[in-house]
């Protein structure tokens, strides 16, 4: 149900038959629900595909996009969320329908105006992440600037991140997760915001981790407790007495023979 809120100048929130109203960013907002009745064409297809692509990589890390694309969607009828769906369908996804993925090394978390971290470069240590970055060109402005970090773990749809951390000027800070998933598939980034908060940088892609296979052991069976040496003189045995059976039994055919043969001359008839 629908209600006016503020009275019946105010603004109208709800559900309204196949209509719902909200508020974003102080303006009145009415949208059509339902499902559509338009066929599914190829293009929709993929529309479809990407969207689905862009939201599982993009939704566990909402907090961190809310401040990230904040600037962004300002003076818009549009939210933070919004604004990094936009941008990341257009600029970081590959390949066609039905075989649409995300290029890691293409998504922005963070999008704004403050220099970005240049020559990052990441280490997996025993408590986390640890990012270093080059601090030789940095202006007195820039100084205080605060990183922030993030990991994803994009098969287990979780990210760890921390919005404000070491400045720009100590080149290095040091990003926890938990252990437990110390194995999983990582991909990093890193943004920078200002002491105040009213600027962010974009966001770098500082590079990834590859899930670490565990090791199947080997079951050892009896059969394979023999060398091969073993098994070799082992078949040339069993080939040799097969042979010398074979020498010692003639064929049916052949002992007919042998016996059939002329009767000794004792035995002859004398001829008359």
């Amino acid at each position: 149900m629908g209600k006016l809120v503020g009275g019946p100048f105010g603004m109208l929130h709800g559900r309204v038959g196949n209509l719902v109203a909200y508020v974003l960013n102080g303006e009145n907002i009415m949208r059509k629900i339902g499902k559509s009745s338009k066929p599914l064409t190829p293009a929709r297809r993929a529309n479809c595909e990407k969207m689905t692509v862009v939201n599982h990589f993009l939704q566990p890390a909402l907090p961190f996009i809310q401040l990230g694309f904040r600037f962004e969607a300002a003076g818009t009828n549009r939210n933070a969320y919004n604004e990094a769906v936009s941008y990341n369908k257009m600029n970081a996804l590959q390949g066609a329908y039905p075989d649409i993925s995300i290029d890691y090394s293409k998504v922005l978390l963070s999008k704004g105006e403050l220099p970005a971290a240049k020559q990052v470069q990441i280490e997996k240590t025993e408590h986390g992440i640890a990012f270093t970055w080059d601090t030789s060109d940095i202006s007195s402005q820039r100084r205080h600037d605060r990183t922030m970090l993030l990991v994803s773990f994009p098969e287990l749809g979780l990210v760890s991140y921390h919005p404000s951390g070491s400045k720009r000027i100590e080149g290095k800070d040091l990003l926890y997760f938990d252990q437990d998933y110390k194995e999983e598939h990582m991909e990093v980034y890193i943004s920078f915001v200002n002491a105040e908060g009213t600027q962010v940088s974009d966001s770098v892609y500082a590079g990834a981790f590859d899930a670490v296979q565990p090791e199947i052991p080997e079951i050892e069976s009896k059969d394979q407790e023999e060398t091969l040496p073993a098994l070799q003189i082992k078949a040339d045995t069993l080939q040799n007495r097969k042979v010398v059976k074979q020498k010692g039994k003639l064929p049916k055919n052949r002992a007919r023979q042998k016996n059939s043969g002329p009767a000794p001359l004792s035995k002859r008839t004398a001829p008359s």
